[in-house]
């Protein structure tokens, strides 16, 4: 369950409107066999990803490389799995879906192949797609529920907030000395990975100095997404209109002296300095913090409050880490 949750907090935030889920498959003696992931709504749940590849692992058919489609890739393995998943186990982060959505119900196709043993690390609070477990444990698998419980929340916990209000995080670029402005900071795929995340939220919160001073245009360019809606957090309503965040066909950009147009989203990024850091501390949920291996001239960032950190990865020559307050 940790590997399936180190391998799902990468596409934190990537999936939205779904969850991030990771997956594990094992043998009877718990050795490792594959794992997967769910990369983007509407493509294949971690447990068919995970499935896919232990499938070309056992057999090496390469033929199922072809199937990319849920669906496709479903039927394949109803017809050749030939009872290779009857000794074995998969751990998932999250309880397996149980409805027709945009993809097949993966308790079924569990159920289908013969899994010795599930274990699921939380239940779905999402009733449309809740009942896996309950589900798999009718027809006579052996599940546990609970594997890491509350790790598997905090990851989870992005996708149970958006569903009733909005889910707001920070992100910041940071200096191995600890500076945070004067320009570029983090390598090019830190900021690839922040377009990434731009194209999937509703909403771009930022502070008007930064606006005046970086003169930004706030896109998603390096992945060809979308722009995000603009909040522009100040006082003042005197802005510079050729600034490039004002100049993208469809953008809506409010200018506010609240926060309460976030309200009318339900997945906001929030982007700043130690003022909007202050400023928005009792509205962000999750911080996620990109740090360069190379020192900047300037004055070091002291955050206010104490972090808590999920996770960590490298990232090109940067690290990056997810955070909540302790």
């Amino acid at each position: 369950m940790k590997l399936a949750l180190e391998k799902a907090w990468v596409y934190q935030g990537l999936t939205y409107p779904n969850p991030p889920v990771g997956a594990v498959i094992t043998d009877n003696k718990n050795n490792f066999i594959a794992s997967g992931v769910h990369v983007k709504a509407q493509t294949p749940h971690a447990e068919v990803n995970a499935i896919k590849q232990a499938y070309l692992n056992i057999t090496k058919d390469e033929k199922i490389l072809k199937f990319e489609n849920s669906n496709d890739i479903h039927q394949y393995l109803h017809v050749k799995h030939n009872g290779i998943f009857e000794n074995k186990n998969i751990h998932v982060t999250l309880e397996p879906c149980n409805h027709f959505g945009k993809t097949p119900p993966c308790s079924k196709l569990i159920k289908k192949l013969g899994f010795k043993k599930v274990f699921i690390g939380t239940l779905d609070t999402n009733k449309k797609a809740s009942g896996g477990f309950e589900y798999l444990q009718k027809n006579g698998l052996h599940v546990e529920v609970g594997i890491l419980e509350n790790r598997c929340k905090e990851l989870l916990k992005p996708f149970t907030v958006w569903q009733n209000k909005p889910f707001v995080f920070f992100k910041l670029a940071q200096s191995s000395n600890g500076v945070i402005s004067g320009g570029t900071i983090t390598c090019k795929e830190s900021r690839t990975h922040v377009h990434a995340l731009r194209d999937k939220t509703d909403l771009l919160v930022i502070g008007g100095n930064s606006v005046r001073i970086d003169r930004p245009i706030l896109d998603a360019r390096m992945v060809d997404g979308k722009a995000p809606d603009i909040l522009i957090y100040s006082k003042s309503k005197k802005f510079d209109r050729d600034t490039p965040l004002f100049n993208i066909k469809g953008r809506k950009v409010f200018i506010e002296d609240s926060f309460d147009k976030i309200q009318d989203y339900k997945f906001v990024m929030v982007e700043g300095g130690k003022g909007m850091l202050k400023a928005c501390q009792n509205i962000v949920e999750y911080y996620l913090i990109y740090k360069s291996p190379h020192e900047k001239k300037g004055i070091p960032v002291k955050f206010e409050i104490e972090l808590k950190e999920f996770f960590n990865s490298k990232i090109g020559e940067d690290t990056y880490a997810w955070h909540t307050k302790c």
